[in-house]
C-alpha cells in the first residue's frame, strides 16, 4: 500500500496528513502503536517543512508513505531550505528544535534526499501487521 498526497503549504495540512496516514494504516491492519509512531513522524516532518523550507514549485508540499511487509516509509518533499535538515540538541529551555530528534528516536532510520530544488526528508519505521482489534475480531469469528 502506498499513498502520495499533495497538500497546501499551510499549518492546517498537518492535521489532514495525520488523518490520512492513520486511516490508510488502520485499513492495512497495522498495529495501533506503529500507526501512532507514523502519525508522529509525519507530523514532525511536515511541521519542519512548513517552518523551515519553501513550498514545491506548485505551492504545495508532498507527503508520501509506503507500507511494506514489516516497515512504513514516510517522506515529506518541499522546495528546500537554506539549511540542511538535521537533528538538533536543544537546551531544556528551548521552545523548538526537537522534531528530528524525535524522528531519530522513533524511526529505524531517516535521511534527506535532494533532487534538484526538491528536498525530501524520509523515515523508515518498524510496522508489523496485525492490529489487536483485528486479531480479537478474527478470534471471535473462529470461536
Amino acid at each position: 500500500m502506498s499513498s502520495v498526497v499533495l497538500l497546501p503549504y499551510a499549518p492546517s495540512s498537518v492535521a489532514v496528513a495525520r488523518q490520512r496516514i492513520s486511516t490508510d494504516l488502520q485499513d492495512c491492519g497495522v498495529f495501533s502503536t506503529a500507526i501512532d509512531d507514523a502519525v508522529l513522524v509525519v507530523s514532525e516532518l511536515l511541521s519542519n517543512a512548513l517552518r523551515h523550507a519553501h513550498p514545491l514549485p506548485s505551492g504545495m508540499v508532498r507527503v508520501a508513505w509506503l507500507k511494506s511487509d514489516e516497515h512504513i516509509e514516510v517522506a515529506v518533499s518541499d522546495g528546500g531550505a537554506s539549511t540542511e535538515p538535521r537533528a538538533g540538541r536543544p537546551t531544556m529551555s528551548s521552545l523548538g528544535g526537537r522534531g528530528l530528534g524525535i524522528v531519530e528516536y522513533v524511526a529505524e532510520s531517516w535521511g534527506v534526499r535532494h533532487d534538484g530544488d526538491i528536498t525530501t526528508v524520509w523515515a523508515i519505521l518498524l510496522a508489523p501487521n496485525g492490529s489487536m482489534n483485528g486479531q480479537v475480531h478474527a478470534l471471535k469469528e473462529a470461536g
